[in-house]
């Protein structure tokens, strides 16, 4: 039994297993995936920013003033992500040196979920102006 226990949580390359280090380690690569993430909504934003703002006017016979304040609205969100996700990702990396949990700001999760209803609500006019 204590062969097998030992065999779980010793580490590959031998040596003494630290739960707290392991798991401070994961909590940094994980706040580091997240700060990526951030950057991938960011970019694809800006291509939705182009998308929208230019190639629908340019295909479509709808609205292009509607096109083009969706694609700045979105360039903006693109901005506020790249923005939010560097400001989180320092935030987070501060607070986890300091072994406390930071949670998201309210304010931004609930302003950018505004701004994404009224943005989708935007491209459903654009479509239907279309039709």
């Amino acid at each position: 039994m204590t062969n097998e226990r030992n065999r779980d949580t010793a580490p590959a390359r031998g040596g003494r297993f630290d739960a707290d280090g392991d798991a401070t380690r994961r909590t940094h690569l994980a706040n580091e995936r997240t700060y990526l993430a951030w950057w991938r909504t960011g970019l694809a934003c800006m291509a939705g920013s182009l998308g929208v703002g230019r190639v629908v006017p340019a295909l479509t016979t709808g609205s292009e003033a509607l096109a083009a304040i969706a694609g700045v609205i979105f360039g903006l969100v693109g901005v506020a992500c790249f923005v939010y996700g560097w400001m989180r990702y320092r935030q987070v990396d501060e607070a986890v040196r300091r072994g406390e949990y930071l949670r998201p700001d309210d304010r931004f999760v609930t302003t950018l979920a505004v701004v994404g209803i009224l943005l989708s609500a935007l491209i459903v006019a654009i479509v239907v102006i279309d039709a």
